[in-house]
């Protein structure tokens, strides 16, 4: 069964076609959805990111190399920044590009806060003396707040923080955009904003130590699923809701002087779902019946309780997620089943965008 999709706003073709968007992270899990719909919207999209790791194969699989001008480097790399930038000229510019895992961050924090906080330098540093622009948004994580364990859902004007090194260098990350906006950009009237997105799901993440992608390996290949922390609850949500959110974002920072310089995206938090529930669902949906056990990691400092109130962006933008609870999991579920079959991806993934962007 397919579940009919929720009201709420999506992005418009008029304001897209032929803007010429600058997106970091295109080669990423988030990063190659987006590429498709900005494509799929009439932008002309240049995309700057690291070559697409080994266990990030969507890039390739859905075809996005052919629906964005790609530029292969490394953020870190300030001088290789400035060179894609002016070549670029952007009006939008989306930043999307990051260290992402947690676990990964605790194994190698330099080059987690070198990407993340740096990297994020290097790329206002390269835009500010852009005559082109129209906003920039800067994507962060739900995970940049002080997190004292409450349960309580997290609002935009709650504290930040960090006690593992991906939330503390996102959270600097915010700390650098909010700079430079007062710094320089609020003088030249070009809106810099971050969005805290919740916890992504979807079709072609296939990354280590992720939920999903740890259940379809287990799927695969026949083994129980090993959770750390069956018990945590994260803000759950597919990820054409969270792309959905940043473009109508995006659109309104370009149109609209007075719009908040960050906005939580995230689901209804007074529906939380544990890791345990999502993990059942899954294999439901993949046909397989729910087989996990309990791994913990001795002095883990992961969070237990993460939630985010985005009722800023729902009441401001008219955003909502389209593909709330169950519908996330389908579509996510649906989307690895067809590449188990050998379906053709970038059709499929195609069709998934066209099918969520349809009023």
């Amino acid at each position: 069964m397919t579940r009919a999709l929720a009201a709420g706003i999506l992005p418009s073709p008029a304001f897209w076609r032929g803007r010429k968007v600058f997106l970091t992270g295109h080669t990423g899990f988030k990063g190659s959805w987006m590429a498709l719909w900005l494509h799929r919207l009439g932008a002309e999209v240049t995309g700057f990111a690291l070559p697409p790791a080994a266990d990030q194969p969507l890039f390739a699989a859905a075809g996005v190399d052919g629906s964005v001008r790609s530029i292969l480097g490394d953020l870190r790399d300030a001088e290789a920044v400035r060179r894609a930038v002016e070549a670029t000229q952007p009006e939008i510019v989306l930043h999307l590009a990051a260290q992402a895992l947690v676990r990964r961050s605790l194994a190698d924090p330099v080059e987690t806060f070198g990407t993340n906080v740096m990297g994020t330098v290097h790329l206002l540093e390269a835009l500010r003396s852009l005559p082109t622009l129209a906003c920039i948004l800067a994507v962060t994580s739900d995970k940049v707040y002080l997190n004292e364990e409450t349960g309580e859902a997290f609002h935009e004007d709650d504290k930040l923080g960090g006690k593992d090194p991906y939330s503390a260098s996102k959270a600097a990350a915010e700390i650098v955009t909010y700079s430079y906006a007062r710094s320089y950009f609020d003088k030249a009237r070009v809106p810099a904003a971050t969005a805290r997105g919740g916890n992504v799901i979807g079709g072609g993440d296939h990354s280590a130590d992720r939920l999903v992608p740890d259940i379809v390996r287990a799927v695969r290949g026949g083994k129980p699923l090993e959770l750390r922390h069956p018990e945590a609850v994260r803000p759950w949500q597919h990820v054409l809701d969270c792309v959905n959110g940043y473009l109508v974002y995006a659109e309104r920072l370009a149109t609209v002087a007075d719009t908040p310089r960050a906005l939580n995206f995230g689901p209804d938090p007074s529906r939380p779902l544990p890791v345990s529930a999502v993990a059942d669902a899954i294999f439901q949906a993949l046909g397989r019946k729910p087989d996990w056990l309990h791994k913990p990691v001795p002095g883990s400092i992961e969070m237990k309780a993460l939630t985010v109130d985005s009722e800023r962006a729902r009441s401001l933008l008219g955003w909502q997620d389209r593909l709330a609870g169950p519908a996330s999991l389908e579509w996510t579920a649906q989307w690895y089943a067809a590449e188990a079959a050998g379906q053709d991806m970038h059709a499929f993934t195609l069709d998934q965008i066209s099918r969520f962007s349809t009023p």
